[in-house]
């Protein structure tokens, strides 16, 4: 019996509280950031009026997910109390609901107070968790209560120490054995739907990114959907000399290798662009079907 067989059958679509999201085609997961100090966009969406056109704009651009996060994780960012956090989500989540009934909300965070609070008031479908249930222990014990998807991140260290001299023997390797026996915990809880998220640049240096990004296939031994969060991140904007501003367009070479890697899902700030990348793709992939035209 191998490892898959033992723990899960092909997994092609997520049950966000009665909305069926179909992952047998990669989807794409808008990022809105109601925080002051994010990496690429703290600062842009803190009065109510951005956040509702910032919200409109992703819906608008294709988003089928909306990921609303209020607590930032980069290196060096300013702690957030769990009531600040729900404060600064609530309009957000509560506006992208009443404007548009049908979308899909996730919220990023790994509180699990905050995350029932967000599925059980504000109505967002699913939880994107950068801890894995590790950063609170009651998270996993949450998710299965709420029954809703959850989003498992891989991170080394914490956001405050994360990138301080990350090692690894082989990322790909440590980071599947991170999967295997987090997912044994969600398997005992009942948790069914998941997705998989290697965490690009969370406790990695660029170098372990790249590896991680080349072995993205080898993560299928799951059979569960993966998500790739490589948008604007350092390990495009420091590897060519520009600003994250400026690195929208390695986003999308790199968004374009994740899903020739087997990427189901891309965490994006740039949706439309993301979309053209998947229509593109999908396009690649029938040609590729039908043979040569020679």
């Amino acid at each position: 019996m191998t490892f898959k067989d033992t723990f899960f059958s092909k997994k092609t679509s997520l049950n966000c509280r009665g909305k069926l999201l179909d992952l047998s085609a990669p989807r794409v997961m808008g990022i809105l950031n109601v925080t002051p100090d994010s990496f690429y966009d703290g600062g842009r969406y803190v009065t109510d009026d951005l956040i509702k056109e910032r919200i409109d704009m992703l819906v608008s651009d294709g988003a089928d997910i909306i990921d609303i996060g209020a607590c930032s994780t980069r290196p060096g960012a300013s702690e957030v109390s769990s009531d600040e956090e729900m404060r600064r989500l609530e309009p957000a989540m509560t506006y992208t609901r009443r404007q548009y009934p049908d979308a899909i909300i996730s919220v990023d965070t790994f509180r699990a107070e905050v995350a029932v609070k967000a599925i059980t008031i504000c109505e967002a479908d699913m939880v994107n968790d950068i801890s894995a249930g590790r950063a609170d222990p009651l998270m996993l014990d949450t998710i299965a209560g709420l029954a809703v998807p959850y989003v498992m991140m891989h991170m080394q260290g914490t956001p405050a120490t994360m990138q301080v001299n990350p090692v690894y023997d082989d990322v790909v390797k440590e980071i599947i054995s991170f999967f295997a026996e987090r997912l044994q915990k969600t398997s005992s809880l009942g948790i069914k739907d998941i997705i998989i998220d290697p965490g690009f640049g969370f406790g990695k240096t660029i170098e372990h990114n790249f590896q991680l990004l080349k072995g993205l296939k080898a993560f299928s031994v799951f059979e569960l959907p993966v998500m790739a969060g490589l948008s604007r991140k350092s390990m495009i904007y420091k590897s060519l000399g520009i600003s994250s501003d400026e690195a929208l367009n390695g986003t999308t070479v790199l968004n374009t290798l994740a899903l020739l890697n087997g990427v189901n899902l891309l965490r994006v700030h740039d949706v439309k662009e993301a979309k053209e990348v998947l229509k593109l793709f999908m396009a690649y992939k029938a040609g590729g079907e039908g043979g040569s035209n020679w």
